[in-house]
C-alpha cells in the first residue's frame, strides 16, 4: 500500500478537509496527518496515524527552521509516495522538506494569498514564499477557479500548473450535516435570547480586518437603527478585531450582537440565520457561504477571486465591492426587507451547493488524482 502524508496547520476549513477526504483515501493509501493541532483525538475515528509538530502560523525563524529539519527528517524515514501540504506556512516547510527528501510527488493547495491585502515589501516577500512553494510542488490544486486565474495572473504559477477540483472548494459540503433543520432553528434561537421572528445575519470565521469585520460592524450599526428586529450573530475567534470593538462600533446597538468564540457545529448556527455575511478581503474560497447554502441560507458577500465562485450573484446571494460599506449595507438591507426574494435565492443557494459542491463529488475526483499521480489502481 502506498503512503499518503498531508501537512497543514489546522483552522476549521482544513480540519473539514481531513474528515472529508481521509476515510476514502485511506481505503488505497496508508494515511499520516502532520499538524499543530493540541487535540491528540482530531483523528479519532479515522484510519490515519497522527504526527503532532510545534509549527507557528506566524513568522517564528528558529522554530520553522526546527520544523523543516523534523520534517525532512520524518519524510526520508517514511519514504512517503505523496506529501500534500496545506496553508501558506506548512505549504512552504512542507514543500521544501519533500523536495529535500525527494518525495516523488508533491502537491500543495493554495487556500487564500495572504499577500492580496499587503503592499511594499511585505507582499513581495509574502508572494515570492508562494512562488517558491509552487516551483517546489509537482502538483499545485487551487479551492477556485478564479483563485487558479489570480495566481496565474499575478505570475506565481505558470498557465495550466494549478488544478482545481471539480467546481472548486477544499472539501465541499455534506448534505447530511448541512440541512435546513426547522427545530433546531428554533432551539439556537431560543439558547441566545433571538426572538423566532427576528432577522439573523451570520458571519462565521476569524474576527479580523481582511475578513471585513469592521465594515461588517459599521453596516450594521446602521441597519440595527432602522430595523429593529434584526440581530448579527458572530461565530469565530478573535484575532486582530476583539468583539469589544465590533460592540463599541455598534453603539447603543450593541444589545443585538451575539459572540459564540468557538464551535465544531457551525451548521446550527447556519440553520438559525436568514442571511449569511462574508465581507472579506481575500479568500481562496467562500466555503461557509456554501456551507450555509445548503442549509438554505443566502449570502451577501464582497465581489473578490474566490467568493465569486461561491456565490451566483442575484440568484444565490448578492455580491457588493469589497471595502464598500454603503453597498454592504444596501445589500443587506435588501435581503431583509425582501421577505420572498430572500426564501428564493436561499432555495436555489441549497440547489446551487448540493448539484456543484457535493463532498462526495469532490472526494472522489481527488482520490482519483492521487491514483492518477501515482499509479495506484
Amino acid at each position: 500500500m502506498k503512503k499518503l502524508c498531508y501537512v497543514a496547520t489546522i483552522p476549521a476549513v482544513v480540519h473539514a478537509f481531513l474528515r472529508a477526504h481521509i476515510q476514502e483515501a485511506a481505503k488505497k493509501y496508508e494515511v499520516t496527518v502532520i499538524c499543530n493541532s493540541t487535540d491528540k483525538y482530531l483523528l479519532d475515528g479515522l484510519n490515519a496515524r497522527l504526527v503532532l509538530l510545534p509549527i507557528d502560523r506566524r513568522p517564528s525563524p528558529w522554530n520553522d527552521l526546527r520544523v523543516l529539519f523534523q520534517l525532512y527528517s520524518l519524510f526520508r524515514r517514511e519514504r512517503f509516495d505523496i506529501v500534500h501540504s496545506h496553508m501558506p506556512k506548512t505549504g512552504l516547510l512542507g514543500m521544501l522538506a519533500a523536495w529535500l527528501a525527494r518525495v516523488p510527488i508533491r502537491i500543495n493547495t493554495f487556500h487564500g494569498e495572504v499577500w492580496a491585502t499587503r503592499s511594499g515589501w511585505r507582499r513581495k516577500t509574502l508572494k515570492l514564499f508562494d512562488q517558491l512553494i509552487g516551483l517546489l510542488a509537482t502538483d499545485i490544486f487551487a479551492v477556485s477557479p478564479s483563485q487558479r486565474d489570480f495566481l496565474v495572473n499575478e505570475g506565481v504559477l505558470p498557465p495550466g500548473k494549478a488544478k482545481v477540483i471539480g467546481a472548486g472548494s477544499i472539501c465541499g459540503v455534506d448534505p447530511l450535516r448541512f440541512h435546513p433543520d426547522a427545530e433546531k432553528r428554533q432551539t439556537v434561537r431560543q439558547g441566545l435570547g433571538i426572538a423566532r421572528d427576528s432577522k439573523v445575519v451570520l458571519f462565521v470565521g476569524r474576527l479580523n480586518r481582511d475578513k471585513g469585520m469592521l465594515d461588517l460592524a459599521a453596516a450594521f450599526d446602521t441597519i440595527a437603527k432602522q430595523y429593529p428586529d434584526v440581530e448579527l450573530l458572530l461565530v469565530g475567534a478573535e484575532e486582530d478585531v476583539p468583539f469589544s470593538r465590533i460592540q463599541e462600533i455598534c453603539h447603543a446597538e450593541s444589545e443585538r450582537l451575539r459572540y459564540i468564540s468557538f464551535s465544531s457545529k457551525p451548521e446550527h448556527y447556519m440553520t438559525a440565520a436568514d442571511i449569511l455575511c462574508l465581507p472579506s478581503y481575500r479568500e481562496g474560497f467562500g466555503m461557509t457561504i456554501i456551507e450555509a447554502a445548503a442549509c438554505g441560507v443566502p449570502a451577501v458577500a464582497s465581489r473578490i477571486y474566490g467568493i465569486t465562485d461561491a456565490v451566483a450573484d442575484g440568484e444565490t446571494g448578492l455580491l457588493f465591492p469589497a471595502g464598500d460599506v454603503n453597498a454592504l449595507t444596501r445589500a443587506l438591507s435588501k435581503l431583509i426587507t425582501e421577505n420572498e426574494l430572500r426564501q428564493q435565492m436561499g432555495n436555489e443557494a441549497r440547489k446551487r451547493a448540493l448539484n456543484l459542491f457535493s463532498s462526495e463529488k469532490i472526494t472522489r475526483e481527488l482520490v482519483a488524482l492521487y491514483d492518477r499521480l501515482s499509479g495506484t489502481r
